[in-house]
């Protein structure tokens, strides 16, 4: 039986390397071993020392791969082991052109460009370079000057140094900062080839003083001047490109809107003058204000905290404005609002205390704006609250130093009635009713048509009693509370009945005897009486009745009483049958 030992691999080393670089491999099994490969490539070459090691020269790859030995004739196949291909540093075989000045683009040709991190001239990394392929890289000049060497660093290292000579060159402004200002301020210029300065010019005028901090930047002072000018620099190599700068005039301010805000800043005030366009700071007293440039007359600035009168100043690079007056206020501060609650209806006058009123500028029930308010004093206002709730509602009042805090007003609901009882009673009044409905708390006034209730009584919040008071016809019953007043349910007002005739006026005193009984209100009759003793009847209309006249004697009274009371009185004579 043949043994088809499967060679195992413990380590490799080293773990990293380049192509072409020997390894040694050591574990087990490699007797007969028939190749090594570093992932799918074959190693150019291999050697099996002993039954445990194997030493191999690593072929072309890259990245990380697994090393596997391959077993004799039958083809097995070891474990696999990491090996990563080292990064080999590049090489620049030539620059060209192989001078020129800062700015210009130069062609490296050479090997191993790929991954490139930095083209350097010298010690200066190129402001720019461009990794054409594995051979070539575009690279823009940094500032230098004489020959430095040309490297290119790539992961795997830095590559050798190529000569590179910088060539004399007028010089170039890459940028002034600041770009605008006034006469007499100091700008910066930065470039390139600003050694052996011998002048800085704003437009024709030469600047009264500049310094060459180096070979890059210049400081100078600006002449006097006005408009938009080109800043040029002039060297033995000759003069530069022309960089814009703009003479900016004094800022002047004529207004600040509003000029007054509370002392917890935050209020959005509108600068306006002239000059604003190239603002850089506001101030507010000593604080700076963050602010947004609208146009050169006008800027939106956000008043920072403070307090008292400060005075608000706008610098641009022409200098500092003119100041104008802002003043800090405290807000508002509401104590007490009376009435304390409304009808929902709104249209109802309350009056706030409170302290700091003067400029209000609005009276809000929540969110709503009242109808109308006037500012009585500093410390009163008299407000129309708008419609709104039912509920509480939060009210405040404005002015330039902010917001009051809340105090709490309540709109109540409009009371409904559904039910007078009894819903009709005499015209002299006096009738207990019993009123019915919802949101009969704290009810003011209950009024039958336009004359208010002798007294009521609230009950609870769906119950009334009250005495009806004098009146007549039929009126419409009303709850007033401050939630506004109700609708109106019909009481009836019953006149008091009036008797003008009783026909027969005489009959027996068994009784017996029907009874015409004539006048006015008598349509709603409860009972008719001859004396004392009620007496059946019957209503023909409202001016006449029927009754029959119950036993008695002597001469009595005959009265007909109704809702409305009862009428006056009419004789009606008992007399003894005739004896024989």
């Amino acid at each position: 039986m043949v043994d088809h030992n499967i060679p195992v691999i413990d380590s490799v080393s080293p773990v990293s390397g380049a192509a072409g670089s020997v390894v040694t491999l050591t574990g087990s099994g490699f007797s007969g071993a028939t190749a090594v490969r570093f992932g799918a490539v074959v190693a150019s070459s291999f050697k099996t020392v002993s039954d445990t090691q194997i030493t191999a020269t690593v072929p072309a790859g890259s990245g990380t791969v697994q090393v596997t030995v391959v077993a004799c004739w039958w083809g097995g196949s070891s474990n696999g082991v990491a090996f990563t291909y080292a990064v080999a540093a590049p090489v620049i075989g030539s620059v060209s052109p192989v001078s020129g000045a800062a700015g210009s683009v130069v062609t490296l040709t050479g090997s191993g460009f790929s991954g490139v991190t930095a083209v350097r001239f010298g010690a200066v990394v190129a402001s720019s370079f461009k990794t054409v392929s594995d051979t070539q890289i575009t690279a823009t000049v940094p500032v230098g000057s004489g020959t430095v060497q040309v490297t290119v660093t790539t992961p795997g290292g830095s590559s050798n140094g190529v000569a590179f000579t910088y060539a004399v060159a007028a010089p170039v402004i890459g940028s002034v900062s600041p770009v605008s200002g006034a006469a007499g301020s100091v700008v910066t210029l930065t470039g390139s080839g600003f050694s052996g300065v011998t002048a800085v010019r704003f437009g024709a005028v030469v600047a009264s003083l500049f310094t060459v901090v180096s070979d890059t930047q210049i400081t100078a002072t600006v002449p006097v001047g006005s408009g938009t000018v080109q800043v040029t620099v002039t060297t033995p190599g000759g003069t530069s490109n022309g960089v814009a700068f703009s003479y900016v005039p004094v800022p002047q301010l004529v207004s600040v809107v509003p000029a007054a805000g509370p002392t917890s800043g935050g209020t959005t005030v509108t600068v306006a003058g002239s000059g604003l366009g190239a603002a850089t700071a506001v101030t507010f007293g000593s604080a700076p204000a963050a602010f947004t440039v609208v146009s050169d007359s006008d800027l939106v600035a956000t008043a920072p905290a403070g307090s008292g009168t400060v005075q608000v100043t706008v610098t641009t690079p022409g200098g500092t404005s003119n100041s104008l007056a802002y003043t800090y206020t405290a807000p508002p501060v509401v104590t007490t609002i009376v009435p304390t609650q409304g009808p929902a209806s709104g249209g109802n006058t309350v009056t706030l205390t409170g302290s700091g009123f003067t400029g209000v500028t609005a009276v809000r029930f929540g969110a709503v704006a009242a109808s109308s308010f006037t500012v009585v004093s500093a410390t009163q206002i008299t407000a129309t609250v708008p419609t709104g709730g039912p509920g509480p509602s939060g009210v405040t009042v404005t002015t330039a130093g902010g917001t009051s805090l809340p105090v709490p007003y309540y709109y109540l609901s409009n009371p409904q009635l559904t039910a007078v009882v009894p819903d009709e009673g005499p015209v002299l009044g006096g009738t207990i009713v019993t009123v019915t409905g919802n949101n009969l708390l704290g009810v003011t006034a209950v009024r039958f048509g336009a004359v208010a209730a002798s007294s009521f009584t609230v009950v609870s919040a769906t119950q009334i009693t009250a005495t009806v008071p004098v009146g007549s016809g039929t009126v419409q019953v009303t709850v007033t509370t401050p939630g506004g007043t109700s609708n109106g349910v019909a009481f009836s007002y019953v006149p008091v009945p009036q008797l003008v005739s009783v026909v027969p006026a005489a009959g027996p005193t068994s009784g017996g005897t029907t009874v015409t009984v004539a006048g006015s209100g008598l349509g709603a009759a409860t009972a008719v009486t001859f004396g004392s003793a009620p007496a059946a009847f019957t209503v023909v209309s409202d001016s006449d009745l029927v009754a029959t006249a119950p036993a008695g004697s002597g001469t009595v009274q005959v009265t007909v009483t109704t809702p409305g009371g009862t009428s006056n009185s009419l004789a009606y004579t008992y007399t003894a049958p005739p004896v024989i």
